[in-house]
Order: structure tokens, then sequence, then C-alpha cells
């Protein structure tokens, strides 16, 4: 089987990381010191995401990366020897990069070798690895810089491997109190745009209101709201740990969702969220594989806010887990196919593979079906156009660039930002393309009217 190596950066990255690896944990029968809590003959694939020795103690397969001390202190006292100590890092100093991009970006240079050294190791674990996922924030300095600067490792040293992200983005269009997060977006989605083949994006505001839904709260926590997240993470890596014989690898996933480099930006959204995997979710009456593959079409419970103007799809991906008869799904794909809008190219195929639910998860739910899907949809313009937006505002005026300046990639001037603008001007530009018939003409006019 494949395997995956897992790099959680800063304190969203870590923090989500936290949830992923407790959710993975109670789905594989593994407790938090990384010993067996099964005696039964193993079905599931755990050496995807863990090593293990004789099936008895398990160790992820991650680095843990934070330039502050708390969530990483918080992870060690929670989780006795899980994790390999010596893949996790910390700043010896304990300062944090003060959310400035290249501060992160500088520290991640100096410590070069010994996150190549870190993941060389863990490659030399692995029999087969087939990819590297990245868990962070682009608003901050660690997630965004740090993170960063490994894809650009990741995407030099090991580029015949797939590389993916989670990438967290703040709430588009909205002031914060970190005034430098549009510089630090920016700069790090060149880097998931130019080093990464798939990012799943995740947006704060469109989060915080599933998170409201799910829990019937009007204020949920970090810790519910990460685990909304950790769901949506282990069901896209469902058909891979309990694998059949179809799509049991991500490169068939992603294969499945990519038409083409430029365009590889992909928007979950899952439902139901239950007790199997979320503490505290609200009882589901009824759960159908016809319910769960046309609910999962509903703009509200996607993971970005999105507007009229741009929601097309070009492509979708479903795994549903749970017991449901195969004329649900025919059904639901002829009825999904006449809702969505599909761009004109596209063949508006929509691919649904069964997933399993884990037998080490006995809950009140576990009859349920649940689905999660993995669309790539030009709504995406909408938040890449609002993060524009706000970063040519303060650009203009050439605010709070005072603590990029001293940066490597800033010593001759300012190019860097423009660079990164440019690409992302450009991704955008292929997505709205996207939206048009003419999108796979030859045309030799390359001057689109949009």
């Amino acid at each position: 089987m494949p395997q995956i190596i897992t790099l959680q950066v800063g304190q969203c990255g870590n923090q989500v990381g936290q949830q992923f690896w407790s959710q993975l944990c109670r789905e594989h029968a593994i407790g938090a010191d990384g010993l067996t809590t099964t005696d039964d003959k193993r079905t599931d694939e755990t050496n995807v995401f863990f090593q293990s020795n004789d099936d008895k103690r398990f160790t992820p397969r991650a680095l843990l990366v934070d330039l502050e001390p708390g969530v990483i202190n918080d992870i060690r006292s929670t989780t006795s020897n899980l994790f390999n100590h010596r893949n996790i890092h910390q700043s010896s100093s304990g300062l944090g990069a003060g959310n400035i991009w290249s501060k992160g970006y500088d520290y991640a240079d100096t410590e070069k070798e010994y996150f190549l050294e870190t993941i060389d190791r863990e490659l030399d674990s692995c029999d087969n690895l087939e990819a590297f996922q990245l868990l962070h924030s682009v608003a901050g300095g660690t997630g965004s810089g740090v993170g960063s600067y490994l894809l650009e490792l990741l995407s030099d040293r090991y580029n015949k491997k797939l590389v993916m992200t989670y990438s967290i983005f703040p709430e588009s269009g909205q002031s914060s109190d970190v005034v430098v997060q549009p510089y630090n977006t920016v700069l790090t989605l060149k880097r998931l745009i130019e080093n990464a083949d798939t990012n799943v994006v995740i947006e704060n505001s469109a989060l915080l209101k599933n998170a409201t839904r799910t829990f019937q709260s009007s204020s949920p926590t970090i810790f519910q709201m990460n685990q909304l997240i950790s769901t949506i993470m282990s069901a896209t890596t469902n058909t891979v740990r309990y694998p059949g014989y179809m799509y049991n690898s991500m490169t068939r996933i992603v294969s499945t969702l990519v038409p083409t480099p430029d365009l590889h930006f992909l928007v979950p959204s899952y439902t139901p969220y239950t007790s199997d995997f979320v503490h505290d979710a609200r009882m589901i009456r009824k759960s159908s594989a016809y319910d769960v593959v046309l609910e999962l079409l509903d703009r509200k419970i996607r993971m970005i806010d999105n507007d009229d103007k741009h929601d097309s799809y070009i492509s979708i991906f479903d795994i549903l887990q749970g017991d449901y008869d195969q004329t649900d799904i025919q059904k639901s794909i002829i009825k999904a196919q006449q809702r969505a809008k599909f761009v004109p190219w596209s063949s508006s195929s929509v691919h649904i593979a069964q997933g399993k639910k884990s037998p080490h998860l006995q809950t009140p739910n576990s009859d349920y079906v649940s689905g999660l899907m993995l669309s790539n949809n030009s709504s995406i313009v909408t938040l890449l156009d609002k993060t524009c937006q706000q970063y040519d505002k303060i650009m203009r005026r050439n605010a709070f660039i005072g603590g990029y300046q001293d940066g490597k990639l800033f010593q001759d001037g300012m190019d860097e930002f423009r660079d990164s603008r440019e690409t992302v001007q450009g991704v955008i530009d292929e997505y709205r393309k996207a939206e048009l018939v003419s999108y796979l003409d030859d045309d030799e006019d390359e001057d689109v009217q949009i």
C-alpha cells in the first residue's frame, strides 16, 4: 500500500494535526501512547500513515514544526510517546515569526538540513511513499512562511511524489487583527500554485458556519471546528486506508479531480457530521446515499464562501461511508448531473467511491450514510479575488512592508510581491477561462475576453 508523510506547520497546522491524529487513532484502534487497543485481526491499512512494530506500537509518519511552544507542548502532554520526538521541531527562542511570512521563510532556510534529514529518515521507513500532505494556515507567519519553504523543498527534492495541502484561509473581504495577512496569503499562494499538486481549501468563515450548524451553537470552539477539518481529512483517505478495487491511492483520486496543473484547487463539503467522528454532533434521523449525494451539492455546506457569479463544476468526487443500495447511487448520479452546473467542456461526471466505516467505531450513528465531496469548482475565484483586493489595497500605499524588507527574498526589492500577485492573478484568469466553452480550443489568440 502507498504511504503518506504529514507535515504540520504553525499553530493552526498543529492544532488541526492534533485532531487528525486523534481521529486516525480512534479509527485504527490505537491509543494515545501509540499502543494498539484491539486484539482483533486487522482489515485496515495502518501502514499508510503509521510505522509499526509487529502491529503493537504505532508511530505517525509526521513532522511537527512550530516556532512557538504552546501547541507542541500540549500535543506532547496529551499523546505520550505517540510521535517520534526527533520529528518535533520548535524554535529555541520560542518567539515565533511575528506574523511575518519572510521571518518564517528565512527561519526554515536556516533549518534546511534538519528538515531534509528528518524527511529522508521518514522516507527510508516507507516501502512505497506516494504523497506528502501539508497542514497549515496561509495567514500567519509560521504556517505561511515555513510552509512555503517546505513546499519548495518538497517540489525540488521529491518532485516525483504527490504534494497536497490542507490550507486554512482567513475570512476573505474582512478586516483582521493581522494587518499583513493579505501579504502572507498572496506570498503563500504562489507556492501553493507552483509547488503543490493539489490544495484542499478551507475558509475560516465557511468553517465557522458549518460548525455553528453542526453543534447548534452560536460560538463553536476551535476544538470543534478542527474536528470538522479532521473529519474531512479522514474521509479523503478512507479508500486508501480501507482499500477496495478502486480509488485506493491518492494519485488516482487527484487525477480524477485535476484536469490540468493550473486547475488544482479543491473545495470540500461533508454531510452529515455524526458522532462517529465529531463529539456532541446532533443526532441524525435519516441518512440515505441518495440524500447525501444531493445534499453535498448545497453551497451552504461548502468550506468556502462564494457568490453566484462563479459556480461551475469542473469535476466532482464523492466518498460515501455506510450501507446503501446501489440503485440509490445510480439515481443520485443522474439527479446530481441535472442539478450541478458543469463547465461546457467537462464530461459532467460525478465520481463516487464506496468507503468503509471503521469496525473500531461503535457509535449510535454507525448505520447512517455520510459523505465527502471534493469538487474542483470555479467558486475558488471568489476567494482568490477578495484576497487580491485586500492585498492591492494595502500594497498601493506600501503599507506595513517594513517587516519584510529584511527577508532574504526582498534584499533586492519587492519583486517577490509582484511575482506572487501575478501568479495568483494567472490562476484567477485560468479558472475564469475554464468556464468558457472555448477553454480547450487551440486558439492562437490568448486575449480571451472575460
